[in-house]
């Protein structure tokens, strides 16, 4: 999951839980919300390690210059 997905997960399952009063039959929506919270959270957090992993990963190449030899005749 990626950052934007993570923090929209967590934005939708916080309005569900804290701010819709409204009931359906068979779905409790505040326990919706709370399972989307923690999904994304456990997303954030992920893309935060993975995000840091790849960023400590990196190696610096050194170009060298490409030098061809010359036919002598």
């Amino acid at each position: 999951m990626q950052l934007g997905t993570s923090l929209l997960l967590l934005a939708v399952g916080a309005v569900l839980a804290f701010a819709v009063n409204a009931s359906v039959s068979g779905i409790e929506i505040n326990t919706v919300g709370l399972i989307l919270m923690v999904v994304g959270a456990i997303g954030l957090v992920l893309s935060l390690l993975m995000a840091s992993t790849l960023r400590g990963r990196r190696e610096v190449v050194a170009e060298r210059p490409v030098v061809r030899e010359r036919e002598v005749l």
